[in-house]
């Protein structure tokens, strides 16, 4: 057996970049059982509740991530697991800008390498806590899998926000890809 030369090393690592996400849509494996894992709010993945700590084994998991329903499940073509999410299966850490106002765009990363630009395919939605009014911002990052907008992003997006009549409302809100995502009622604000 011949070792592969450092140029057919770079180009199998290239290929597998550039291969795209597994195809879970098309993979409907017998349901395995729940196993004991699970992703927290800040996005920590647990297994047997111990916190994984290598960042390309959460990756990979994040990339076999499934939801079905209100269940999460790592799929692979073979088998099915359940595992618990606490908040979102996702956590949004940081944000590109590029241009200002209406036009500007704004590109997410999540803290699993996920990058998405909101706009129609990528929306936003706030979810208010009934006791506190404190808001939590969700990003559609794929096939139904949200990411909760960490505290710090939150609050920069907070200073490219604007005021516009949406649905006869005129709410505080985003503009990214061309469209205008609402956050909050401008009535609601102090």
């Amino acid at each position: 057996m011949t070792k592969p030369n450092a140029d057919t090393l770079a180009a199998a690592a290239k290929a597998a970049a550039t291969k795209g996400p597994p195809p879970l849509h098309l993979w409907n494996p017998p349901f395995c059982g729940d196993i004991d894992m699970r992703i927290a709010r800040d996005g920590t993945w647990f297994y047997l509740g111990t916190p994984i700590g290598r960042a390309p084994l959460v990756k990979l998991f994040s990339s076999i991530l499934k939801r079905e329903g209100d269940a999460y499940f790592l799929v692979t073509p073979v088998e099915k697991v359940g595992i618990t999410v606490d908040d979102a299966p996702l956590l949004v850490i940081d944000f590109d800008v590029t241009g200002e106002g209406r036009t500007q765009s704004l590109t997410f990363t999540t803290k699993t390498e996920d990058v998405a630009t909101l706009g129609p395919d990528h929306p936003l939605r706030v979810e208010r806590d009934p006791a506190t009014g404190e808001p939590s911002p969700y990003l559609l990052i794929r096939a139904n899998l949200w990411a909760l907008i960490d505290r710090k992003s939150f609050y920069r997006l907070v200073d490219l926000g604007c005021h516009e009549v949406h649905d006869g409302t005129k709410w505080f809100g985003l503009w990214s890809s061309g469209q205008f995502f609402p956050v909050i009622p401008s009535s609601e604000l102090p």
